[in-house]
């Protein structure tokens, strides 16, 4: 599995998502209310929008259009009208830099 440089860590602040291409793939990368990274498809799996301009609580991310919930840690969705989960990607921080993989940590193909 190959990581890519996405950007210094602290450029994600506490409860802020940013929005990156890696390899074509558009991926949110979260960091959530724990302080942990996260980074997920930035794509609706109901309506093709993109999550990272959706409201982050806790270790969720909401769609803005239509108020679809997911999970960060799984890619769940844990509110309607999504019924499917989006993919969910390995992040690794080395010296201050993230580095996330295009390889779905979940199963779910970007």
């Amino acid at each position: 599995m190959s990581f890519h440089l996405v950007g210094p860590a602290d450029d994600v602040a506490k409860g802020s998502v940013r929005s990156v291409e890696v390899d074509g793939v558009e991926i949110a990368v979260v960091r959530a209310d724990d302080g942990e990274l996260y980074a997920v498809r930035d794509e609706c799996s109901h309506a093709a929008i993109a999550l990272s301009e959706g409201e982050l609580d806790g270790c969720t991310l909401e769609c803005w259009l239509h108020g679809s919930r997911f999970d960060l840690r799984t890619g769940e969705p844990t509110g309607l009208p999504a019924t499917e989960p989006v993919a969910t990607f390995p992040v690794e921080i080395r010296d201050g830099d993230i580095y996330v993989s295009t390889t779905p940590s979940n199963g779910v193909n970007p």
